[in-house]
């Protein structure tokens, strides 16, 4: 159920609810979680316009967008990180209309400690996460 934060130099991003959907979907796919309303409602993106002169690079660049990603911890093993940041990146550079080159694009990925996911006003350890979403699936196949 990961939170995804897209910061670019406001006017970067034609579709920025679009953008928004896409970095949602494809952290979730990459993540390989069950398609069910828990994971479908709680993973998202927002996507955060910076005012001009807000981002700057040692060189005064501001043509930069930093993507962060946060996970529960352990979602995404080495080959899940990989295809994410690819993912990611690739989304970023089309949704900018190419304004925004590849190299110019910063993945951070960042796991919550355990216990530090926030769901529903509770403190959720990894544990309890993956016992609240096989609940639903259970409730979902109607068993309880």
């Amino acid at each position: 159920m990961p939170m995804i934060d897209i910061y670019a130099v406001a006017g970067t991003f034609a579709d920025v609810h679009g953008l928004a959907r896409q970095a949602a979907s494809v952290v979730k796919q990459v993540e390989q979680v069950p398609d069910i309303p828990m994971f479908r409602s709680n993973t998202a993106a927002f996507v955060h316009d910076l005012a001009a002169g807000a981002l700057s690079d040692v060189d005064g660049a501001d043509d930069h967008v930093r993507v962060q990603v946060l996970t529960n911890a352990d979602a995404l093993d080495r080959d899940k990180q990989i295809e994410v940041v690819r993912r990611l990146t690739d989304l970023v550079v089309e949704a900018s209309g190419g304004s925004i080159a590849a190299d110019r694009v910063w993945v951070l990925l960042t796991e919550a400690t355990p216990g530090g996911w926030g769901l529903w006003g509770h403190a959720h350890t990894n544990d309890e996460i993956v016992q609240a979403a096989r609940a639903e699936i259970g409730r979902l196949q109607g068993g309880a």
